[in-house]
Protein backbone atom coordinates (compact mmCIF):
# COMPACT_ATOMS: atom_id res chain seq x y z
CA UNK A 1 0.00 0.00 0.00
CA UNK A 2 2.82 2.41 0.93
CA UNK A 3 4.45 1.95 -2.47
CA UNK A 4 1.24 2.84 -4.34
CA UNK A 5 0.59 5.90 -2.21
CA UNK A 6 4.13 7.12 -2.88
CA UNK A 7 3.83 6.43 -6.62
CA UNK A 8 0.58 8.41 -6.72
CA UNK A 9 2.11 11.28 -4.75
CA UNK A 10 5.24 11.37 -6.92
CA UNK A 11 3.14 11.38 -10.08
CA UNK A 12 1.01 14.24 -8.78
CA UNK A 13 4.15 16.09 -7.71
CA UNK A 14 5.79 15.74 -11.12
CA UNK A 15 2.64 16.88 -12.93
CA UNK A 16 2.04 19.93 -10.75
CA UNK A 17 5.72 20.96 -10.66
CA UNK A 18 5.97 20.62 -14.44
CA UNK A 19 2.93 22.79 -15.05
CA UNK A 20 4.15 25.33 -12.50
CA UNK A 21 7.60 25.53 -14.09
CA UNK A 22 6.17 25.67 -17.63
CA UNK A 23 3.79 28.40 -16.58
CA UNK A 24 6.67 30.49 -15.32
CA UNK A 25 8.75 29.79 -18.43
CA UNK A 26 5.85 30.96 -20.61
CA UNK A 27 5.17 33.94 -18.32
CA UNK A 28 1.63 33.00 -17.32
CA UNK A 29 -0.23 35.14 -14.76
CA UNK A 30 0.58 34.30 -11.14
CA UNK A 31 -3.12 33.81 -10.38
CA UNK A 32 -3.24 31.02 -12.98
CA UNK A 33 -0.19 29.32 -11.43
CA UNK A 34 -1.25 29.47 -7.79
CA UNK A 35 -3.21 26.17 -7.79
CA UNK A 36 -0.20 24.41 -9.34
CA UNK A 37 2.09 25.93 -6.72
CA UNK A 38 -0.15 24.59 -3.95
CA UNK A 39 -0.37 21.20 -5.66
CA UNK A 40 3.41 21.06 -5.86
CA UNK A 41 3.95 22.16 -2.26
CA UNK A 42 1.30 19.86 -0.79
CA UNK A 43 2.29 16.78 -2.80
CA UNK A 44 5.94 17.38 -1.86
CA UNK A 45 5.01 17.74 1.79
CA UNK A 46 3.04 14.48 1.74
CA UNK A 47 5.95 12.67 0.10
CA UNK A 48 8.25 13.98 2.82
CA UNK A 49 5.75 12.97 5.51
CA UNK A 50 5.75 9.39 4.21
CA UNK A 51 9.54 9.42 4.44
CA UNK A 52 9.45 10.88 7.95
CA UNK A 53 6.88 8.29 9.00
CA UNK A 54 9.38 5.58 8.04
CA UNK A 55 12.37 7.28 9.68
CA UNK A 56 13.36 10.78 10.70
CA UNK A 57 16.85 9.83 9.54
CA UNK A 58 15.75 10.95 6.07
CA UNK A 59 16.56 14.51 7.17
CA UNK A 60 20.23 13.52 7.44
CA UNK A 61 20.35 11.60 4.16
CA UNK A 62 21.21 12.96 0.72
CA UNK A 63 17.56 12.79 -0.35
CA UNK A 64 16.36 14.71 2.73
CA UNK A 65 18.98 17.41 2.37
CA UNK A 66 17.98 17.72 -1.29
CA UNK A 67 14.37 18.36 -0.22
CA UNK A 68 15.48 21.06 2.21
CA UNK A 69 17.56 22.74 -0.51
CA UNK A 70 14.61 22.60 -2.93
CA UNK A 71 12.34 24.16 -0.30
CA UNK A 72 14.85 26.97 0.26
CA UNK A 73 15.00 27.61 -3.50
CA UNK A 74 11.20 27.83 -3.65
CA UNK A 75 11.11 30.27 -0.74
CA UNK A 76 13.61 32.44 -2.62
CA UNK A 77 11.34 32.74 -5.69
CA UNK A 78 9.22 35.66 -4.40
CA UNK A 79 12.35 37.42 -3.12
CA UNK A 80 14.21 37.06 -6.42
CA UNK A 81 11.28 37.11 -8.83
CA UNK A 82 13.36 37.94 -11.91
CA UNK A 83 15.47 34.83 -11.27
CA UNK A 84 12.47 32.55 -10.63
CA UNK A 85 13.00 30.42 -13.75
CA UNK A 86 16.58 29.65 -12.76
CA UNK A 87 15.56 28.91 -9.16
CA UNK A 88 12.72 26.61 -10.28
CA UNK A 89 14.93 24.88 -12.85
CA UNK A 90 17.60 24.30 -10.21
CA UNK A 91 14.99 22.80 -7.85
CA UNK A 92 13.74 20.51 -10.63
CA UNK A 93 17.27 19.36 -11.47
CA UNK A 94 18.07 18.66 -7.82
CA UNK A 95 14.81 16.72 -7.51
CA UNK A 96 15.42 14.65 -10.64
CA UNK A 97 19.01 13.81 -9.75
CA UNK A 98 18.38 13.08 -6.07
CA UNK A 99 15.37 10.86 -6.73
CA UNK A 100 16.99 8.85 -9.52
CA UNK A 101 20.47 8.30 -8.10
CA UNK A 102 21.26 4.78 -6.88
CA UNK A 103 19.81 3.88 -3.47
CA UNK A 104 23.28 3.59 -1.93
CA UNK A 105 23.86 7.30 -2.58
CA UNK A 106 20.30 8.58 -2.11
CA UNK A 107 20.10 7.00 1.37
CA UNK A 108 23.64 7.89 2.39
CA UNK A 109 23.85 9.71 5.68
CA UNK A 110 25.62 13.04 5.27
CA UNK A 111 26.05 13.43 8.98
CA UNK A 112 27.38 10.06 10.15
CA UNK A 113 26.24 8.69 13.44
CA UNK A 114 26.47 4.98 14.18
CA UNK A 115 23.22 5.12 16.19
CA UNK A 116 21.12 6.33 13.25
CA UNK A 117 19.36 3.70 11.17
CA UNK A 118 17.95 4.67 7.79
CA UNK A 119 14.87 3.24 6.09
CA UNK A 120 16.12 1.12 3.17
CA UNK A 121 12.71 -0.06 1.95
CA UNK A 122 11.88 0.29 -1.71
CA UNK A 123 9.04 2.49 -2.84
Amino acid sequence: MRRWVRILLRTLHIITASILFGGHIFDQPVTELEPWLWGTVLSGMFIMLTDLHASFAVLLEVRGVAVVIKAILLVLVPLFWEERNLLLLTALIIGAVSSHMPKQYRHRLLFQNSRITTDMRSG
